[in-house]
């Protein structure tokens, strides 16, 4: 879930609870209170307090690294491949008709015609080009979007949770919680690009750039100062409204970016960190399906032969586009493996997919969609 308004996040913006929002009172919950703190974030630690006390030896990673892999297909892709299906559904109608407003039609013809566009274009160049450089610094790309998808994704957990708790955030808290988002994610990213040169992707090499450090540390230090002073803020919150907070939500933005962002220098949790973040928008993703597929139903048996078919496409579109199709293009296209080895097709849609979603999200739970509102917050 990133972007700009990124996932959730900005779903019903947070705080400015609309008339559907308001008239549908919704549950406090998106599926069940212990349900959803495991899911948002709460399971990840325990999950990491269990490697911590029975950490596998280092020989048995690559053991670790196929059973993640495993669940990527039911976790992870998933989770690109729902977003692939909630954005492209009655696509010609959002781009197009009436119903949306005219800057959120550009922004969906925007992320889902020239952004795909580009990226086809930017990686049929630099193939042809054989350029090896640019096409790794495709990966730095994408590490600089996830953190951004990760940040704005805890963020957006935050709002969903206040707003489904009726639990508000003014704007000046708002402020504080993403600029120290913002914060927490640029340290890492420069830190990142400090500390690594050179890194391998698909087995192809990917790029990081040169950052001085006296700018590393400066980051480094607004992160800690905006992390205080958001501390700062959730503590007076808490006290002033009788110990009242979406605490499932400030476990996520917390987990987020500080759990998830900066535990992933550990190669063992590298390999689980992306399937806690997956099953975190899948349960946002799931919700928000189901009280769509109820709004549409005529029957009471409608919504759930929907749903199934919903989750069942997002497995085979997972699995089509991470495996099959870079399978198929493999067996089509003409590579020259002394220049790229034989996993370049891998590799290209493999970003592609990751780069193409955080735009995808970008354009779908942010404030000015009314979808978000009408079936992420409905009574349920």
């Amino acid at each position: 879930m990133v972007m700009q308004q990124t996932m959730p996040s900005q779903a019903a913006a947070g705080g400015h609870q609309t008339g559907a929002v308001e008239a549908a009172r919704p549950a406090g919950h998106l599926f069940h209170p212990v349900v959803d703190f495991l899911c948002l974030g709460g399971g990840s630690l325990i999950v990491f307090a269990l490697l911590a006390i029975f950490r596998p030896p280092v020989a048995s990673y690559p053991t670790v690294a196929v059973v993640m892999m495993a669940l990527a297909n039911l976790i992870n892709h998933p989770h690109f491949a729902h977003s692939y299906q909630i954005f492209y559904r009655n696509f010609g109608d959002k781009a197009f008709g009436s119903h949306y407003d005219p800057l959120l039609r550009l922004r969906y013809l925007f992320a889902g015609v020239a952004v795909p566009l580009a990226l086809l274009a930017y990686f049929v160049t630099v193939v042809a080009l054989q350029d090896l450089r640019a096409l790794g610094f495709a990966v730095n790309i994408m590490a600089f979007l996830v953190g951004w998808h990760y940040v704005k994704q805890g963020y957006g957990m935050l709002i969903v949770c206040s707003v489904l708790k009726r639990q508000f955030f003014n704007e000046v808290e708002k402020k504080i919680l993403l600029l120290n988002a913002y914060a927490v994610w640029m340290a890492d990213w420069m830190m990142a690009n400090w500390l690594v040169h050179q890194y391998d992707f698909w087995g192809l090499a990917y790029y990081t750039f040169g950052l001085p450090q006296p700018l590393v540390l400066l980051a480094m230090a607004v992160a800690t100062g905006s992390s205080a002073a958001m501390l700062w803020m959730l503590a007076r919150k808490w006290w002033a409204s009788d110990r009242r907070l979406p605490i499932n939500g400030v476990v996520a933005y917390l987990v987020t970016l500080y759990a998830w962002l900066m535990l992933n220098v550990d190669p063992l949790l590298l390999l689980v960190i992306p399937a806690c973040h997956s099953l975190q928008y899948l349960l946002v993703v799931w919700r928000y399906q189901i009280n769509a597929d109820r709004a549409r139903a005529r029957d009471r048996a409608g919504p759930t032969a929907r749903f199934i078919g919903f989750v069942v496409a997002g497995l085979l579109l997972g699995y089509l586009g991470f495996w099959g199709l870079p399978k198929l293009l493999s067996a089509v296209l003409p590579v020259d493996q002394a220049v790229f080895g034989p996993t370049l097709l891998f590799f290209i849609c493999w970003v592609f997919i990751n780069v193409h979603h955080y735009c995808l999200d970008n354009v779908m739970w942010r404030r000015g969609n009314p979808d978000t509102a009408r079936y992420l917050f409905s009574h349920h």
